[in-house]
């Protein structure tokens, strides 16, 4: 075990973290559903829909078992919609091919939807107690700050250097407290403000003793991100109950139910043409555009309120169609725009 490892090590002994509620019971399957929803996510956040999906989903096979839809609605708020998807077709290869037991090693949690070369290392680590590397985002800023490694870890030049650190830094013993130090380190004292005062490595960190801390790890380079307009088709009845469309299951709100979203360009007349609906509503109002921001663009959004006489039976019966009712008990996923839509229904059914 080299000097890096042995002093973290010495450092999470002392002060780990032991609130988290995946710490609690590190089964490969807890372990596995904290690390998929811990991506490009906050701590506080997850919390409590780990909490709430692991109670309704306790084990791989009851994962399995579920209908994506409900998969889907505990995942609701939570963002980045394939993680949940992957989750879901996981566990049920895992049930049918693999007996119901996650596979042993990283290399082979790997072949897993939706497991990547990390995260498969903080299962066999953290679960299996197996010398794997890990590198999310609290490794790389504890690493290139340590050894002061230029770059943005997302280049694939600077990533290959940081996942060799990763490599030589990982003991063969005490890999799965290993791999919880060097998350605990980034996520309490390394952070994008660090308390380097406290910190186990402080002294031969290359970063502070050059007073270039700030500098590591390198900044993403900035990139205007392009911008999409579509219009969210809020039809509803005079009770409030509003028509939602499943999306596809690939792409932008997968298998999520959402107001039809069109081009920006649809008239009212082609939206209710299109749904078999009345071609006059009772009502109609067009809201202020509204943004909303995914990893590699922005939509902004111009919601459109109908208000209907009476739903459609052809509507009504279609698989991709489904009328919801205020209050009703959701057991399907909804999208981000959809919750905010329907949370303002009231608002604008006009009097």
């Amino acid at each position: 075990m080299d000097a890096f490892a042995s002093r973290l090590l010495d450092w999470f002994d002392q002060h780990r973290r032991k609130d988290l509620p995946w710490q609690t019971d590190r089964s490969p399957y807890r372990v596995w559903v904290s690390e998929i929803m811990l991506q490009q996510t906050q701590v506080a956040t997850v919390i409590p829909y780990f909490e709430k999906f692991i109670r309704r989903f306790p084990t791989i096979k009851d994962l399995a078992d579920a209908e994506l839809d409900e998969v889907l609605h505990h995942w609701t708020g939570l963002g980045y919609y394939a993680r949940g998807r992957n989750l879901h077709k996981a566990a049920r290869l895992i049930t049918s091919t693999l007996n119901g037991e996650m596979p042993q090693g990283a290399q082979a949690l790997q072949s897993l939807p939706g497991i990547g070369r990390s995260t498969a290392g903080a299962i066999a680590s953290i679960a299996q107690n197996l010398p794997a590397p890990i590198l999310d985002g609290n490794a790389k800023r504890v690493l290139a700050r340590f050894h002061a490694i230029p770059g943005y870890p997302g280049e694939t030049a600077t990533a290959k250097v940081l996942w060799q650190l990763a490599q030589t830094h990982t003991p063969l013993n005490r890999a799965a407290q290993y791999t919880q130090a060097i998350m605990d380190l980034g996520a309490t004292l390394c952070t994008r403000r660090p308390d380097c005062r406290h910190c186990p490595l402080r002294e031969t960190c290359k970063a502070r003793n050059t007073a270039s801390v700030d500098q590591y790890p390198g900044r993403k380079p900035k990139k205007d991100k392009p911008v999409r307009q579509a219009r969210l088709f809020v039809v509803h009845d005079s009770h409030g109950r509003c028509l939602l469309e499943q999306r596809s299951a690939e792409g932008i709100w997968g298998g999520l139910w959402t107001p039809p979203e069109r081009p920006a360009s649809t008239s009212i007349d082609e939206m209710l043409a299109e749904i078999d609906l009345p071609p006059r509503p009772l009502k109609k109002h067009v809201a202020p555009v509204f943004r909303h921001t995914f990893s590699h663009f922005h939509l902004d959004i111009e919601p459109v309120y109908l208000e209907i006489d009476q739903p459609s039976h052809s509507v009504r019966e279609a698989t991709r169609w489904r009328w919801h009712s205020p209050g009703e008990n959701e057991s399907f996923g909804l999208s981000a725009p959809a919750v905010r839509l329907l949370s303002s229904l009231e608002e604008y059914i006009l009097t």
